[in-house]
């Protein structure tokens, strides 16, 4: 929003599953913003996130995963 160049970065980001559950990503492709810490996850990545989180056991309460490129 603000203008300026996003680059792409790796980082991990938690997904929280339902009132218990928290989905920890590692390593997930992002682009940051150069000026700003905001992110912005692509549509295909976006794509594979869900089928991920859609797989997970939400009886647990914390999972770690790599995102596997």
């Amino acid at each position: 929003m603000c203008g300026a160049e996003m680059h792409h970065v790796t980082t991990d980001l938690p997904f929280k599953i339902n009132e218990r559950s928290i989905v920890n990503l590692k390593e997930l492709p992002v682009l940051q913003c150069a000026n700003f810490s905001e992110y912005l996850v692509e549509d295909a990545i976006m794509e594979r996130v869900d089928a991920i989180l859609s797989n997970v056991d939400v009886k647990a309460e914390l999972e770690i995963i790599r995102f596997a490129a």
